[in-house]
C-alpha cells in the first residue's frame, strides 16, 4: 500500500541513484570520453552504473505512477517534485547531449554569426568536441527567443561548464513556469489541480530531460501552459444570448504573446494558437464572432515573434534549420518505423527502395487536415482538450520522436482531460513511462541500437491497433443498430 510518505521517499531514492549515474557517466563534456549502449551492456564501466540507472529509473516511474492516487495537495506535489530534482542539479546532463549543441549555437549568435546560415563546425565553436557529430554541421532549428537565451547563457557562463550551468537554470525557470501554469490551466478546465500538477511535475521525463538534460522544451511548455491558462481564464461564464463573447483585448493579446514566445523557442508550438482562440470564447461560437479574439491572440503572437526577430537579427531563418530536424532515424516515430519496415519488406523481393522519406512526408501532410478536423470538433467540444490533442497529433505524426517530446501533450492533457481516466492512462501515461526508459545516462538512445527490431515491433503494433479500432467501430455500429430495432418493441411493451 502506497502512502504519500512512501511515495516521496521512494522517488527520492530513485533521484539519488540517477544523480549518481550523472556523476559516474552522464553526457561528458568531451565526446571522446563517452560510452555507448554496447559499453553499458558489456559492463566496461562496471556494473554499478547500469544497476543504478535501471533501479533509479524504475523507482522514479513507480513513485510517479502510484503517487497520483495518494498525492494529498498541490503544495505537497510541488515540494516532492522539487526534492526529487535537487540531487540532479550539480552533475552532468542525463539522457541527452543537446545542451552542448545549444552552447555552440549560442556561441555563434553571441559572436555575431548567424546560427541559421552556418553551423558550429564551420564557425569554429571552441566546444565542438562536446557536440554530437549529427549536429556539428547543422543550422540551429530553434526560434529567435532561444537564440537570445543561448547567447546570454554563453556571455554569462563564459566557459562550457558555466554555460551549461546557465542553461540548466533556464530550464529550471521553465519548469517553474510549468508549475505555475499547469494548476491554473487545470482550474480553468475543471480538472483537479493537485492531480494535474503531480502528473506533470513528478514525471520522470521532467526530472531526466528537463531538469538534468536542460532541454529548451521546458521553456516552450511553460510558456504554452501559461498562455493557454491566461486566455482561457477570460472565457465568459455565461453562454446565453447577449453574453459578451470578447474578453479584454489587451489580456488576450498578452496570452497570444506568451504563445508567440513559445513558438520563438520551438516552431511546433504554433499548432496551439488556433485552439487558444477557441478557448477564449464559449463553445459553439460562430465563425464570424471569432475574428476579434483571433485578431487579438494572433496579433499578440505575431507581435512577440516580430520583436524577437528584430532583437536577434535573424528573422525567421529557423525554418531552414527545421529541414534538418528529421536527420535522426529512430523507430519511436511511427512514420519512421513504417518507412523502415516497408523498405525492408521490399528488399526481400529484391526491390531496394528507400521508403522512409515518402512515408515521413505522407505523415507530415496528413497532420494538416487532422489538425483542421480537430479544430472544427473543438469549436463545439473542448478547446483546451483540443490543444492538448493537437500537440499529441504533432508528436505522433512527426518524423522524429525523442522521449521529452511526450511532455508537450502531457502538460496540456493532464490539465484538461476530463474523460475516461483509463483512456488517459493507457494512451498518455503508459507511453510517458516507456519513454523514460529509452535513453541511457550519456544520452544514447536504445532506439538507435534497435532499428530493425523496433521498427518491426512498432509497425506490427500499429497494424494491430488499426484492426482493433476497425472491429470496435463495427461492433459499436452493430450494437447501435440492434438498439434502434428493439426500441419500438420496448415502446409497445410499455
Amino acid at each position: 500500500m502506497f502512502t504519500p510518505r512512501s511515495v516521496r521517499y521512494l522517488g527520492m531514492v530513485g533521484s539519488l541513484l540517477t544523480a549518481l549515474c550523472a556523476y559516474l557517466g552522464g553526457a561528458e563534456l568531451l565526446r571522446g570520453n563517452a560510452y555507448n549502449v554496447v559499453d553499458m551492456l558489456r559492463g566496461d564501466l562496471g556494473v554499478l552504473l547500469p544497476v543504478c540507472w535501471a533501479t533509479g529509473t524504475a523507482l522514479l516511474i513507480t513513485a510517479w505512477w502510484h503517487g497520483r492516487r495518494v498525492v494529498p495537495s498541490t503544495r505537497w506535489a510541488l515540494v516532492t517534485a522539487g526534492l526529487w530534482a535537487l540531487p540532479l542539479l550539480p552533475f552532468l546532463p542525463l539522457g541527452s547531449e543537446d545542451v552542448y549543441s545549444y552552447a555552440c549555437q549560442g556561441y555563434v549568435q553571441a559572436a555575431g554569426g548567424d546560427p541559421y546560415a552556418t553551423n558550429a563546425l564551420a564557425f569554429g565553436c571552441p566546444w565542438l568536441g562536446s557536440v554530437s557529430e549529427a549536429w556539428r554541421d547543422s543550422p540551429a532549428p530553434y526560434g529567435p527567443l532561444f537564440l537570445l537565451l543561448s547567447a546570454a547563457a554563453v556571455r554569462v557562463g563564459g566557459t562550457l561548464v558555466g554555460t551549461v550551468a546557465v542553461f540548466r537554470l533556464i530550464a529550471v525557470a521553465g519548469v517553474a513556469l510549468i508549475a505555475v501554469g499547469v494548476p491554473a490551466l487545470a482550474r480553468r478546465a475543471g480538472v483537479a489541480p493537485v492531480k494535474a500538477t503531480w502528473t506533470v511535475l513528478a514525471c520522470p521525463l521532467v526530472l531526466i530531460h528537463l531538469v538534468s538534460g536542460a532541454h529548451n522544451d521546458a521553456v516552450m511548455i511553460g510558456l504554452l501552459v501559461a498562455g493557454l491558462a491566461l486566455v482561457a481564464g477570460l472565457r465568459p461564464a455565461a453562454t446565453e444570448p447577449g453574453a459578451p463573447l470578447l474578453p479584454r483585448t489587451a489580456v488576450l493579446a498578452l496570452g497570444g504573446a506568451l504563445l508567440g514566445l513559445a513558438v520563438g523557442v520551438k516552431a511546433t508550438a504554433v499548432v496551439v494558437l488556433p485552439f487558444a482562440v477557441l478557448a477564449a470564447v464559449p463553445r459553439g461560437t460562430s465563425l464570424r464572432a471569432l475574428w476579434r479574439p483571433g485578431a487579438a491572440v494572433g496579433g499578440g503572437a505575431v507581435g512577440a515573434l516580430a520583436v524577437l526577430s528584430l532583437l536577434s537579427g535573424r528573422g525567421v531563418g529557423w525554418a531552414y534549420g527545421l529541414l534538418r530536424s528529421g536527420d535522426t532515424i529512430e523507430w519511436t516515430s511511427p512514420s519512421t518505423a513504417i518507412g523502415l519496415t516497408v523498405g525492408r519488406l521490399l528488399s526481400v523481393f529484391g526491390l531496394h527502395v528507400d521508403a522512409l522519406p515518402a512515408v515521413r512526408l505522407i505523415a507530415t501532410v496528413l497532420l494538416v487536415p487532422a489538425l483542421v478536423a480537430l479544430w472544427w470538433w473543438a469549436r463545439r467540444g473542448d478547446a483546451l482538450l483540443g490543444a492538448g490533442l493537437a500537440l499529441a497529433l504533432t508528436v505522433v505524426l512527426a518524423p522524429v520522436f525523442h522521449p521529452w517530446y511526450a511532455l508537450w501533450p502531457l502538460a496540456v492533457l493532464a490539465a484538461t482531460w476530463t474523460r475516461s481516466e483509463t483512456i488517459f492512462t493507457r494512451w498518455m501515461l503508459v507511453p510517458c513511462a516507456f519513454a523514460a526508459t529509452l535513453t541511457i545516462p550519456d544520452g544514447h538512445n536504445w532506439a538507435l541500437a534497435t532499428k530493425t527490431q523496433g521498427s518491426l515491433a512498432m509497425t506490427a503494433g500499429l497494424v494491430a491497433l488499426a484492426v482493433w479500432l476497425v472491429r470496435r467501430n463495427r461492433a459499436e455500429r452493430r450494437d447501435a443498430g440492434e438498439s434502434s430495432l428493439l426500441a419500438p418493441e420496448r415502446a409497445d411493451l410499455r
